[in-house]
């Protein structure tokens, strides 16, 4: 089931796999790093995020469907020397509100972007 599906921990797929809806098929799914988030999963339908932030140790699981991301950016600290070096943090926008993920590595976010680049721009 989980044969051409990327993802960093099992138990992360599984729990996005626990709360799809029928015919849904998860492309991704990578664990974040940084405040808040734990992690997030790419679908053919939608953008889910895992958000540790909330007080008293909660956890919400937060489901945006494709048709209401408005942008996805690729963000990157500029270094004192002028160059730009990747830190693997990409922005989702969905109305007034960014969602912000950082990962282990570029290659993660170059993939989250573009897959989510190609469902906004269908």
């Amino acid at each position: 089931m989980s044969g051409n599906i990327a993802y960093d921990r099992r138990e992360q797929l599984e729990k996005i796999q626990s709360g799809l809806m029928p015919g849904e098929q998860v492309i991704a799914v990578y664990d974040a790093i940084g405040v808040g988030t734990g992690f997030i999963g790419l679908t053919d339908r939608r953008v889910i995020i895992q958000d540790n932030s909330f007080v008293g140790k909660k956890i919400a699981i937060t489901s945006i469907p494709y048709s209401k991301i408005s942008s996805i950016s690729m963000v990157s600290n500029k270094s004192f020397a002028g160059s730009f070096f990747s830190s693997g943090h990409i922005a989702i926008g969905v109305g007034h509100h960014n969602y912000e993920v950082e990962f282990r590595g570029e290659e993660k976010s170059k993939h989250v972007h573009n897959v989510i680049l190609h469902y906004i721009s269908g």
